[in-house]
């Protein structure tokens, strides 16, 4: 059985809710990354920031990313998969869901991410087309 753990991208980083979205853009440079998980105080995950919400949610909107935090961005409820589970169930929420990446847990923790990428690396051809169809097409 191959599982979320071993098709996840390992090293994941968090970024407080409280750090600013000019600090998140710079530690998604750093990190080569698109996307964030978001912790809050107790180092539990509240949501993803995205590249694509911090210049369409801030920027385009006028706002100092200097000014607004990660927290303030994170919107409804943080989808994620434990390390354990079986990559039917990662594609099943990531299909469910309609999102690209997915934070992996491990005892309360993150360990990992699974994006796109990842999925390209470690699925058949037909699951990824499954996946891609799902998640791309217009609702």
């Amino acid at each position: 059985m191959t599982t979320a753990g071993d098709i996840m991208h390992r090293g994941a980083q968090w970024i407080p809710e409280h750090e600013t979205l000019d600090r998140a853009a710079q530690l998604m440079r750093d990190l080569d990354v698109g996307a964030l998980p978001i912790s809050d105080a107790d180092d539990r995950l509240c949501g993803i920031l995205t590249d694509r919400d911090i210049v369409v949610g801030c920027v385009a909107m006028g706002h100092d990313p200097a000014q607004v935090t990660a927290g303030q961005m994170a919107q409804g409820t943080p989808r994620w998969i434990d390390a354990g589970a079986d990559v039917s169930e990662v594609l099943e929420e990531m299909q469910g869901h309609r999102i690209r990446r997915l934070p992996v847990i491990e005892n309360k923790r993150l360990v990992g991410m699974i994006s796109e990428a990842d999925l390209a690396q470690h699925l058949t051809e037909s699951q990824i087309a499954s996946w891609a169809e799902s998640v791309y097409a217009r609702g």
